[in-house]
């Protein structure tokens, strides 16, 4: 990552298979403050194409998204309401 990124909140997802960790990530971002960052890890490759679709829809930005050791981590700013 060649920039740091102020994460307020993490959640795990690891072992849920779809819709589980977007459903989870939906009720997370409920809870925030615009502008908060939560870095989600998750193990369901599927979350490759739903968590961007996910910020696309809804607005927020996906600020970072890498895969490593059989983990996707993603950052995820939420948006202005």
């Amino acid at each position: 990552m060649s920039e740091h990124i102020e994460v307020q909140h993490e959640l795990d997802t690891c072992g849920l298979l779809c819709p589980e960790p977007v459903m989870m990530l939906h009720n997370k971002v409920r809870d925030m403050i615009a502008g908060e960052v939560v870095k989600v890890i998750a193990t369901d490759p599927s979350t490759q194409r739903d968590i961007p679709k996910f910020c696309n829809f809804l607005d927020h930005e996906l600020l970072h998204s890498e895969e490593a050791n059989k983990q996707y981590i993603y950052m995820i700013r939420k948006a202005a309401e």
